[in-house]
């Protein structure tokens, strides 16, 4: 069986943010900040003009993902045990056990995970990201995907996507 793919892995796939991490026993990691990067491998068939996907066209949606994650607060939004309310006068209040943080609304980002850890970053990043380019790209069908969120240089959370795991 042959397969073809393209890896992007550029300098400015990148993008900085605030988290703090849950743990299993319920304790949890100081507010903190990383400058994350991101790289990508896609696997999909090849066209008649010989791509999978034209790097060109691939990049700008990596980068408009990555800025819409980029200087915010990430918050897990499906968090069993933290709140995040919104204040009504620009600020959000962010709960989680007998801590209470508030900072501006448009600082914050919610996100549909249960905790902020790399994997689970990996995760949301790769699967909005297959969406969109499925969405802006139909005649591309992403058979496969690697999506890497490193948080510090050599240590990272990796999201793989196989539409068909038995081939």
């Amino acid at each position: 069986m042959e397969r073809w793919g393209i890896e992007l892995e550029k300098e400015y796939f990148k993008f900085s943010a605030a988290h703090f991490l849950i743990f299993p026993d319920g304790s949890a990691e100081r507010l903190h900040g990383h400058n994350y990067r991101v790289s990508v491998e896609l696997e999909a068939g090849l066209s008649e003009h010989g791509l999978v996907i034209d790097f060109i066209m691939v990049k700008p949606v990596i980068r408009e993902l990555l800025e819409e994650l980029d200087e915010r607060w990430l918050v897990p939004g499906e968090h069993p045990a933290l709140v995040c309310e919104p204040r009504g006068d620009g600020t959000t209040e962010v709960r989680y056990e007998d801590r209470t943080y508030t900072a501006p609304s448009n600082g914050i980002l919610v996100l549909p995970i249960n905790n902020t850890s790399s994997e689970n970053l990996a995760t949301w990043i790769g699967r909005e990201l297959r969406r969109r380019l499925e969405d802006r790209f139909p005649d591309v069908e992403i058979n496969r995907m690697r999506l890497a969120v490193e948080e510090t240089a050599g240590q990272r959370g990796i999201y793989y996507f196989d539409r068909d795991p038995e081939v």
